[in-house]
């Protein structure tokens, strides 16, 4: 649960703001930060969060929006930090209520201030509608709501330079602690004395006590004593106090130390500064290598730049599964944006900026269907601020729409795997309304953004489009294009129940796309079309369909489209009654979306999974099955009952487990699979969860597994009951309850009590 992330570096100080600050998070469900840049209120909202984890079970979910330019896309970039994704009609925000609506969680949300209004607006109302969450925020200003409380983080105490006498009076001030856990890290042997206590004393008071100014300073510790740190520091102070007078002092003096940081960077290394303030989020040296270099620093050179930037902590490296990634602080990314301006090189930079992303979307599109797409799954996520970017700089007025409509196809399988509708349907509006005129672009644009309204409930709007863009298709489309054109349109139709006309525009779609040799675009209607023709009658058909776009998903490495097929085929397999093989092939893609993280295709690998289940009989497991899928469902803003050859089915599988087990029954079940962990529920789904010397025994050996009482406690916890529950239940003291839970996890081989509760359930007949 939760998603905090983990410090890089050593927490100091703070001991009675984060006092207070849990005080104030038990009394209000809106809690603020305040301060200037630099002060430390991330880093304070992430200590009292991780500290608080206890008491919300977990549930802490951390929202950075530092890198989002874009306001309407708060709502979504919370839902993806939530693992909240939309397929449907539903706006955004009512999946994210129902998904705080849970139980006790506390949201932080990093950075609003440059997104005041519309984080006010979500927060206000994710409020009013979710009893039980709390959320703590960070922003430069208050959200102005009425149910506020303000905490305005202040910098760190300094000591006076004129009054300490020893190092021991100055080492209790956390300003001098801080420094003294990062210089140790950049001069291992640095260490407080009598010989610099004085100097340490009076750069922390020139710094006025600024964490971030602080963590900047000790970067020059590599070529400067703390003496001669100490002095420089003091000049320019001094200066500083004596030439900018209207700005507070500790603006003041975080505004003096960039200077300096930016005075001591070479001509190249300001340049490439400059350059880099475009990015958002994270880049890599390919990235900033293109937009940094030019005519004026050359590209051969970047790589040393960088090497120099990072020495002077302008660039913060981070590993990550593709290799070493750079960050700027926000303040030292808004001055190099200020210097970029300042030079005129704002829009040539930005576009070179937007055309390194647009390559990036070629490039992944060019490589999806193969081996490497999870890879590209984690490369293209990792650099997804930035893409966001390149959009804005394409679907702005005088910006290059005709590029951006390009990079939006490119992007919909990642879409797609992500849940992102809404957010493409917001991109390609804002593209089209900008190049209303004929061109395979805006057709393209027109199919795609049918295709999302289509799995978002929108059938109307869908059919407006498709119109439209059947108009355009005489006047500038290819056969790639027609192929598409006929692949959303079949499924109109399939959403309509015409199954015959979907049969019919899925065969046309895929006979388009094999003449036009567009393998991504023939693995996806073979799938669409094995699919609809085995539902509409024709079983051996689909299957064979099915089969042969397996094969080739095989040949080329390909997992995304071979998920989908599996759970295609295995549905059509329990129409036949065929659930062995059914549960087989769901098992199978539930592997592959795994790797993937996708969520989607794993909603319907689990809802067939438990037909298949229902059809096998076990009915307890189907229950829990139903309770997973159901949960999938939720989290992506799907159902079943949008999907005709869907809908029957489940019903029919549904009510009949429930007629099995009884309404009581049936829901305890579904709850215990609603309430699973991912783990929990992918471990239950593949049936993984039961220990070796277990999945070795036959069925009437199970009940040896537990003693008695052990027994009688495994059903408590199965039925949600506390180990204090337990112990009133039965009369136990609540240690004797806690050792009994421990001994069954133990012999199970589980590590949670909601495992317990599912194998409990899906055993519960041989029990």
């Amino acid at each position: 649960m939760g998603n905090l992330p983990a410090d890089s570096t050593s927490f100091v100080g703070r001991r009675h703001e984060l006092a207070e600050l849990k005080r104030l998070l038990s009394e209000h469900r809106l809690v603020t930060l305040t301060g200037p840049g630099g002060v430390g209120k991330t880093r304070l909202a992430l200590r009292v969060a991780a500290d608080v984890r206890r008491a919300f079970q977990g549930e802490v979910w951390f929202v950075d929006l530092a890198q989002l330019r874009e306001p309407r896309l708060i709502a979504e970039t919370v839902a993806g930090q939530l693992d909240v994704r939309e397929q449907s009609s539903r706006p955004v925000t009512d999946t994210i209520i129902d998904r705080l609506s849970a139980g006790p969680l506390l949201l932080v949300l990093d950075n609003c201030e440059h997104l005041i209004d519309d984080c006010a607006t979500l927060v206000s109302t994710l409020i009013l509608s979710c009893p039980e969450l709390r959320v703590l925020t960070t922003s430069r200003q208050s959200l102005g709501l009425v149910s506020e409380c303000m905490f305005p983080v202040v910098p760190f105490v300094v000591p006076d330079p004129d009054q300490i006498g020893s190092p021991a009076a100055v080492a209790h001030f956390d300003s001098v602690r801080l420094f003294i856990e990062r210089a140790t890290a950049v001069v291992p042997r640095f260490n407080l004395d009598s010989c610099n206590y004085q100097a340490l004393a009076r750069i922390c008071h020139d710094l006025d006590g600024i964490p971030l100014a602080i963590e900047l300073t000790v970067a020059r510790l590599r070529s400067l004593s703390l003496e001669q740190l100490a002095e420089r520091l003091h000049e320019r102070h001094n200066l500083l106090s004596n030439g900018r007078r209207g700005l507070p002092p500790r603006h003041r003096t975080l505004r003096a130390l960039i200077d300096w940081s930016y005075e001591l960077c070479s001509e190249m290394e300001r340049r490439v500064w400059a350059c880099a303030s475009v990015f958002s989020g994270t880049f890599d040296l390919e990235a900033v290598e293109f937009v940094a270099g030019g005519d004026d620093v050359p590209c051969e050179d970047v790589l040393v730049l960088v090497d120099a930037l990072v020495d002077k902590s302008i660039f913060l490296p981070q590993e990550g599964p593709n290799g070493v990634r750079y960050r700027m602080l926000d303040t030292t990314r808004e001055y190099g944006e200020e210097k970029l301006v300042a030079d005129g090189r704002q829009v040539a930079v930005r576009h070179r900026h937007r055309d390194w992303f647009a390559q990036l979307a070629t490039r992944f599109a060019a490589a999806w269907v193969g081996p490497d797409e999870p890879a590209w799954n984690t490369r293209l996520h990792q650099d997804y601020p930035n893409v966001r970017v390149a959009l804005d700089c394409c679907a702005r007025e005088n910006g290059d729409a005709k590029a951006g409509l390009r990079m939006a196809v490119r992007l919909v399988d990642y879409w797609t795997l992500r849940g992102y509708l809404t957010e493409g349907r917001m991109w390609l509006d804002r593209l089209l309304s900008h190049m209303p005129g004929p061109s395979r672009e805006r057709l393209s644009g027109l199919v795609l953004n049918a295709w999302f309204t289509i799995h978002q409930g929108d059938l109307s709007t869908a059919q407006a489009y498709l119109a439209e863009a059947a108009e355009l298709t005489d006047e500038v489309g290819n056969e790639e294009q027609n192929g598409y054109l006929a692949h959303v349109s079949g499924m109109a139709a399939l959403v309509s129940a015409d199954l015959n006309r979907a049969v019919g525009l899925f065969g046309e779609a895929c006979e388009q796309f094999r003449n036009s040799q567009l393998l991504r675009g023939e693995l996806f209607s073979l799938f669409m079309y094995g699919l609809t023709v085995g539902h509409n009658g024709e079983p051996e058909r689909g299957r064979a369909l099915l089969d042969t776009c397996i094969d080739k998903t095989i040949q080329v490495g390909d997992i995304f489209w071979r998920s989908y097929a599996l759970w295609a085929r295995a549905s059509i397999d329990v129409l036949d009654g065929d659930f062995g093989k059914a549960e087989e092939s769901c098992k199978e893609a539930l592997r592959l979306e795994q790797l993937l993280g996708d969520k989607s295709s794993m909603a319907f690998t689990l809802e067939v999974l438990a037909w298949a289940a229902e059809g096998r009989r076990e009915h307890a497991r189907a229950a829990t099955l139903f309770g997973i899928a159901g949960a999938v469902w939720e989290a992506i803003g799907g159902s079943p009952e949008l999907y005709a050859t869907l809908t029957q089915l489940h019903h029919e599988h549904l009510d009949r487990t429930r007629d099995a087990l009884g309404d009581s029954g049936y829901e305890q079940a579904f709850k215990t699979g609603y309430g699973l962990s991912t783990t929990e529920a992918i471990d239950f789904a593949l049936e993984t969860t039961q220990p070796e010397a277990a999945r070795q025994r036959p069925e009437e050996e199970w009940a040896h597994l537990l003693t008695r009482r052990e027994f009688e406690i495994a059903q408590l916890v199965a039925e949600g009951l506390t180990n204090r529950d337990i112990a009133a239940r039965l009369v136990i003291s609540p240690r004797t309850a806690e050792g009994h839970v421990e001994k069954i996890l133990s012999k199970l081989g589980f590590s949670s009590r909601a495992q317990i509760a599912a194998w409990m359930t899906a055993h519960r007949d041989s029990l």
